[in-house]
Parts: structure tokens; sequence; C-alpha cells
């Protein structure tokens, strides 16, 4: 059975007027987590979509390439995505939920955050509407500010871009410890890892972009230790 058959499983009770929010409260425990990682960052994204006005075919395409959707599953994808364009809840109501689900600190959210950014980049430009529906999701899902700034240093091409906050640490570290710090970023970042905390095996496309990033940064930080 596909993820997207599994989703519309649980997303069933939408069809009797249950909102979305209310899916997540039966999908806190593996592997149903890989489940619920799919509708947060679909039902954010498009709620994200929308918050410049429109939501573009690049956007919708940005779905595609996050979740790797095989020919045969989308027409179960698109329903999705449509369902959560029409559900009504506030986003940041889902935001808590997502919060509550994988508890404050988990490393997901900020892979939900990674998705978003990517839907949201995914025209080509970044609305000041969708700089404060991603900051007040960061918000809600309790990352830091540093960390967020790190995100959108990542994505957003004219963002201000600090390695160190890429790598979450400090620029008067030991170099070693930084060098454990990188280690341990890629560790984490490798796809059975992201699996393990709930991330579906359709999203490994976002370890592969965070990959590269992390390795872009420390190969910053390393030429100007030298």
């Amino acid at each position: 059975m596909s993820i997207w058959t599994r989703i519309m499983d649980a997303l069933g009770a939408l069809r009797s007027g249950e909102g979305l929010s209310a899916v997540f409260d039966r999908l806190s425990t593996p592997p149903e987590r890989s489940v619920a990682f799919t509708i947060a960052v679909i039902a954010l994204g498009a709620k994200m979509a929308k918050a410049d006005g429109q939501v573009t075919r690049d956007e919708v395409a940005a779905f595609r390439e996050v979740f790797h959707i095989a020919a045969a599953d989308e027409a179960d994808a698109a329903r999705v995505f449509n369902l959560a364009r029409q559900d009504v809840a506030g986003y940041r109501a889902y935001a808590v939920k997502i919060r509550t689900m994988f508890g404050a600190g988990s490393e997901t959210l900020c892979d939900v955050m990674e998705g978003l950014f990517y839907i949201a980049m995914a025209d080509g430009n970044y609305h000041p509407a969708e700089d404060a529906f991603l900051a007040q999701v960061a918000e809600a899902f309790e990352i830091p500010d540093a960390r967020f700034r790190s995100l959108r240093g990542r994505f957003v091409p004219d963002a201000a871009h600090d390695p160190y906050d890429v790598l979450g640490i400090s620029p008067d570290m030991p170099v070693d410890e930084m060098r454990a710090a990188w280690k341990r970023l890629v560790r984490d970042t490798h796809p059975d890892a992201m699996v393990a905390r709930g991330l579906p095996e359709e999203a490994v496309h976002l370890a592969e972009r965070r990959m590269v990033d992390i390795n872009r940064a420390w190969a910053e930080i390393e030429q100007a230790h030298r």
C-alpha cells in the first residue's frame, strides 16, 4: 500500500465533515508518523501557496518533487492537496498540532519547514507574505530564530547566508568541535535517519538538498580556518 493510499484512508473522516487537524490525533505513532508528516507539509504548504494570493503550477510541481509522486499515485496525491486547500482550519492550528505530535525541539519540525521553504521558492519568488507565514509557523513550532535564519539562508538566494548558522555552531568554537558538529549533521541527514524520524521515503529529496548545504557550509568554514 503506497503512502498516498494510507493518507486517503486517514483523511476519510473529512468526508463526514471532520477537519484535518483532528486526523493528527490518530497518527502519533510510527509508522503512521510518515503519513502525518506528509499531511503536515501538504496542509501547511497548500495554505502557504496561497499566502501571496495565488497557487502557481511551479508550487504544485514542488510537491511532486519533494515527495517523488509516482504516476500511479498522482490521483490520490491530487485529492490530498485539494482536501488540504478546502479545509477551513487556520494554519497556526495545524502548526501547533504538529508541534504537539512530534514534540518541541524535534528535528522533524525542521524537516517540515524545509519542505515549506522548498515549496515557497518553487516559483523563484520569495514573497513577503510567504516570509511572514513561514516565520509564524516557525514560531508555533518553537524553532529558534537562529535556526529559522539558517533555513531561510539556505533556500532564499537574497537572504543572509551564514555557514555557522547552517551547522548550528559558533564561530569561536574549536575547529575540532566544529568538525564533530558537521559529522553529526551528516549522519543525522542520512535518508535512513530521516525515515526513522517519521519522514516518508518519498521525501528523501529534502535530505539530498540538506546534505549539499551542510557540506558546502563546512567547506566554507574549513577554508576560512586554513
